[in-house]
């Protein structure tokens, strides 16, 4: 464990953490409900959300507290982050986001960076969308965007797409190739404004299936010059800025996230077994039905035990953690997948229509399957390190 997190355990308090879990539970299953109903009628994220997760700390709950935040040990965030995905999926995503982008930036972030982007992003008055996917490139470090340097000025050329918030963010924290380089650090970070650049198209593709509500972006760039002192970090650090600084913990995060949305699933599907009647009988009470919960019972369970043990080796700094982290994501969205499906099928044809809750969960469920890098990547990291001996047992 680093210094750092050793002091933010030794000073935790249990007592005030309960009570934010405690005042999370509460705003979930009143305001959050609301909130959930209103997107879902509207397909619009209300501009009054945001204020309030703001103004309520939901936005600065990980963050360290000498840059504003609350400075919740990792581990103990993703519990809050359990809750927080019980709720529509565009609330989750504005907790998840913003509780995360800070930890790409404040290692190769500048004092100014720091003062201008990264502490207003953790306040929540300033939003920063990640920018790193490609519609032609896999994995990140095939990245077609390139990024030329001329004097104190960049060029950027390239598209990226399905940027969450990337319509309406203050900055695009943004990756791309050195351009004529092909080595494995050939890459750069930006904290971009997103401010009318000459040569940036902005393109709004937020008609999604489920997730309804959160902006999306196409985002092309055209010799769009960016300013030198732009640059987050040096030369060479835009994949460590992109897939360790954000990505390993993200995914931790979403697989969290998993949990969270498959839990209300599961809570949805008891609740509809108890009232629910056929031929004079409770759906609980048939085996079917129960053998059903009961399966999305261990299946929840499971999954919630490796996320929090990759969110402790996350933590810890330790050697597995990044297999981990890929590891608890692949089992995690596979997970949700079942147990949704099952809870649907608990509600039979009425789950399929829109004025049941589970009919939403079952869509925004299927985002998770790609967010943060498609279950077939992940099977590929944690693949390789099986076969190179990497983990053990």
């Amino acid at each position: 464990m680093t210094t750092t997190a050793a002091a933010t355990a030794a000073d935790f308090d249990e007592a005030d953490f309960q009570a934010i879990k405690a005042d999370i539970t509460a705003w979930v299953e009143g305001p959050g409900e609301a909130y959930a109903d209103e997107i879902e009628a509207t397909g619009q994220v209300p501009d009054r959300l945001l204020p309030e997760l703001r103004d309520r700390g939901y936005l600065s709950l990980a963050a360290p507290v000498e840059l504003g935040g609350r400075g919740i040990p990792f581990s103990r965030y993703l519990e809050l982050m359990e809750i927080v995905s019980r709720s529509h999926a565009s609330i989750r995503m504005l907790v998840h986001v913003i509780n995360g982008t800070w930890r790409a930036m404040v290692p190769f972030a500048t004092p100014e960076q720091l003062e201008e982007v990264v502490k207003p992003s953790i306040a929540g008055t300033k939003l920063v969308a990640f920018t790193l996917t490609e519609a032609t490139a896999g994995t990140g470090q095939d990245l077609r965007t390139t990024a030329r340097l001329e004097g104190d000025t960049w060029y950027l050329n390239g598209e990226k797409h399905l940027i969450t918030f990337g319509v309406k963010c203050d900055y695009w924290l943004i990756a791309a190739r050195i351009e004529g380089s092909t080595a494995p650090d050939g890459f750069v970070a930006f904290l971009m404004p997103n401010t009318g650049l000459p040569g940036a198209e902005v393109i709004d593709d937020s008609d999604t299936m489920g997730v309804r509500g959160t902006d999306h972006a196409i985002l092309r760039f055209t010799e769009t010059p960016v300013p030198a002192s732009a640059l987050l970090g040096e030369e060479g650090d835009g994949l460590k800025v992109a897939l360790g600084g954000f990505l390993l913990p993200s995914r931790v995060s979403v697989a969290m996230s998993a949990v969270g949305l498959a839990e209300r699933a599961q809570q949805l599907a008891v609740e509809y077994a108890n009232r629910r009647e056929t031929f004079g009988k409770r759906l609980s009470s048939r085996q079917a039905i129960q053998f059903y919960l009961a399966e999305n019972y261990a299946d929840i369970a499971a999954a919630r035990a490796l996320v929090i043990e990759a969110a402790k080796a996350y933590e810890e700094d330790r050697a597995d953690a990044g297999v981990l982290s890929s590891a608890s994501k692949m089992v995690a969205v596979d997970m949700l997948a079942r147990v949704t499906d099952k809870a649907l099928q608990v509600h039979g044809g009425q789950g399929y229509w829109k004025r049941n809750k589970i009919e939403r969960v079952y869509r925004d469920a299927r985002a998770q399957r790609f967010e943060e890098g498609t279950n077939e990547i992940q099977k590929l990291v944690v693949g390789r390190a099986v076969v190179s001996g990497a983990v053990s047992y």
